[in-house]
């Protein structure tokens, strides 16, 4: 554990948000652009992770920190679960590679805990991936961005952000589809062959520079989402306190 930093009830601080499931920051990167100190959480090593990251499982880490009260020390949590009990293609189309096996679904587990927290909280999953509602939906097309990456977010805690418009996409993701080239305005961030994107690609799509190890681009979403999300909860925060 890190030593106690101040509390996210005193004026002039940054407040503080954990970032559960961390992987390389792209969530965590939109939050401290907001203008929150952001601390991270994954199972796995991730050097090019922005800000203080601990490796352990989520689910333990945040258990451990509402039993010892140190949950206090943060405004906020952000949970980026792994979507792939609930993915089409971990159980479909790609089966046939090994990728179709069984995995956890942690979200009702993951949620009870956030509830447990007091806190306000975000959930993020890609589109129909996962049990969340869907308090916020955003593409990246919202953004001016070179990916769609359609992401649902549930807002736990009694808060809410307001939704911008879903904008008409300006033509195709450029690759292969069933054999058939297209160009378009937006890279498939996501697998690899096919037309799918180049790291730098991803990289300049997404707005995301730290980082240059194509797994953690493929998972990545775009900073952009959650610094919005964190302005919103700030204003929200402020409201409340006045």
């Amino acid at each position: 554990m890190t030593q106690p930093a101040p509390s996210r009830r005193v004026p002039g601080h940054r407040p503080r948000l954990l970032d559960l499931f961390s992987c390389a920051g792209g969530a965590a990167m939109g939050y401290n652009r907001a203008g929150f100190n952001v601390t991270g959480v994954d199972i796995a090593d991730r050097p090019n992770y922005p800000f203080t990251l601990h490796r352990a499982d989520a689910l333990e880490y945040l258990a451990a920190l509402i039993a010892s009260g140190e949950i206090q020390r943060y405004a906020a949590v952000h949970a980026s679960p792994p979507c792939q009990a609930g993915c089409a293609l971990t159980v479909g189309t790609n089966a046939s590679r090994g990728w179709g096996r069984t995995h956890v679904q942690l979200i009702p587990e993951l949620r009870t805990l956030l509830e447990a927290t007091g806190l306000p909280y975000v959930i993020e999953q890609p589109n129909g991936r996962a049990p969340v509602r869907a308090d916020l939906r955003l593409c990246g097309e919202m953004f001016g961005l070179g990916v769609l990456r359609h992401r649902v977010f549930e807002l736990g805690g009694g808060w809410s952000v307001p939704q911008p418009v879903h904008r008409l996409h300006r033509g195709y993701v450029r690759g292969y589809r069933h054999g058939v080239y297209r160009d378009g305005p937006y890279v498939a961030a996501y697998g690899a062959g096919g037309g799918k994107a180049t790291v730098a690609e991803m990289q300049e799509a997404m707005g995301i520079t730290w980082t240059d190890v194509r797994e953690e681009l493929t998972e990545a979403i775009p900073p952009a989402y959650t610094e919005l999300i964190g302005r919103a909860r700030l204003v929200s925060a402020r409201a409340v306190a006045a």
